[in-house]
């Protein structure tokens, strides 16, 4: 009998080399040479923290062998390996006639994981990593203006970036990496850390080359305080652009549906740009649902207040106003459930979440029980979705 050991791995092919899956990982599992990105099956805990923050997917990959894949093995290859023929009960069998002990080691690799997201179909094709750890990108800050009120516990920034005759081309939906100044305590240079742009692809002044990033000031984030501290005039040094499902579709007749807390209103605020300028006076079918502590942490406030109705449906939702219940997005989202559920049953509608983790199991949940209201399965509509390039989840 052959034992079925289940083992996460990284496609090679597809991985764009960020590094933001081995920041993230808190054991230290995934690691890096000149050519791969790679996990060390004998640290993974399978933990999925790396799961939701990689752009291209190339993260969710996982095998059932007979002996784990060495790192040695992992650092040498252009492509994934197939899966192994294995059984844990004939050593002749093929995999297509895998023992259940096989098929479930791998459903439970995958616990957790969701499906992989696509890009929607008619989406601009998307450059990918243009720019690299090794040959970055030199982008130098036109400004850097607080968007939380002075005082307020949060310090998020609205970063202006100019390429200067760079060719740097960003869809709404992608990020870049931001790379710190000097080196960890291993010595070796800081790895980019990403942020989603916020400006649509024209620039955030149209035809200028620029980019702008929403960026929250963390205690102790290196990139994050390096970063909020920028002066106009400073350089920085940039990687990317990355992401190439996470995008907007040019479909004028697509309806979308933001859901998004604090800095994840990054690319729905390049989405909402976007939409207004090539829409003209037909109406945007866009809705937003935007979550924060108080209104003078909510990221753009007053810009977003400004758009006509008919462009985006903005529902502002705070969850630490004084003498007022706490009220998060899928609070509202059950608030608005009619108007939601409307919008599930449209195959026009394309669906964005972005923010913190946390955000993610409870708006889940709610759209399973909007969708259970009307009589669909969620688990099935989603899945669909996935498959069309109409659902996108992003948190971190």
């Amino acid at each position: 009998m052959t034992q079925a050991l289940k083992q996460h791995l990284i496609d090679p092919e597809i991985c764009i080399r960020c590094h933001t899956c081995e920041m993230t990982c808190p054991i230290g599992a995934i690691q890096h040479n000149d050519d791969n990105v790679v996990v060390d099956p004998d640290a993974c805990n399978f933990c999925m923290d790396c799961i939701p923050v990689c752009p291209t997917g190339s993260i969710d990959e996982w095998r059932v062998v007979a002996q784990h894949y060495s790192l040695d093995d992992q650092f040498g290859w252009e492509e994934l390996p197939e899966q192994e023929a294995i059984n844990t009960l004939s050593s002749d069998a093929g995999a297509e006639a895998m023992d259940p002990v096989v098929v479930a080691l791998l459903n439970e690799a995958h616990k957790g994981a969701g499906g992989k997201s696509r890009a929607p179909k008619s989406a601009a094709k998307p450059a990918i990593n243009m720019y690299t750890i090794k040959a970055p990108a030199t982008a130098t800050v036109q400004g850097n203006f607080r968007l939380t009120a002075e005082g307020s516990d949060t310090d998020t920034r609205h970063i202006i970036l100019n390429f200067e005759g760079q060719t740097f081309p960003v869809l709404e939906g992608q990020t870049i990496g931001i790379i710190p100044p000097g080196s960890n305590t291993a010595g070796n240079a800081n790895l980019p850390r990403l942020y989603s742009v916020s400006s649509p692809r024209d620039g955030e002044r149209p035809n200028f080359g620029n980019v702008s990033l929403t960026v929250k000031r963390e205690t102790h984030g290196l990139a994050s305080n390096f970063i909020c501290d920028l002066q106009a005039g400073d350089t920085v040094q940039v990687t990317g652009p990355f992401g190439s499902t996470f995008l907007l579709p040019e479909d004028p007749d697509a309806r979308l549906l933001m859901i998004c807390t604090g800095t994840g209103s990054a690319p729905m605020r390049a989405f909402t740009m976007r939409r207004e300028r090539i829409v003209g006076k037909k109406p945007g079918g866009m809705t937003m649902i935007f979550g924060a502590r108080a209104p003078e942490e909510l990221p753009y406030f007053g810009p977003l207040k400004k758009l006509p109705v008919d462009l985006l449906q903005t529902h502002m939702v705070f969850s630490r106003l004084p003498g007022t219940p706490k009220e998060y997005v899928q609070d509202r989202m059950m608030v608005e459930r009619k108007s939601i559920a409307e919008l599930l049953t449209d195959n026009k509608t394309y669906i964005y979440v972005c923010g913190l983790r946390g955000m993610e199991e409870g708006v889940e949940k709610t759209f399973n029980s909007i969708a259970e209201s009307v009589g669909t399965s969620w688990a099935e509509l989603r899945d669909t979705m996935l498959e069309q390039g109409r659902y996108h989840v992003e948190t971190y």
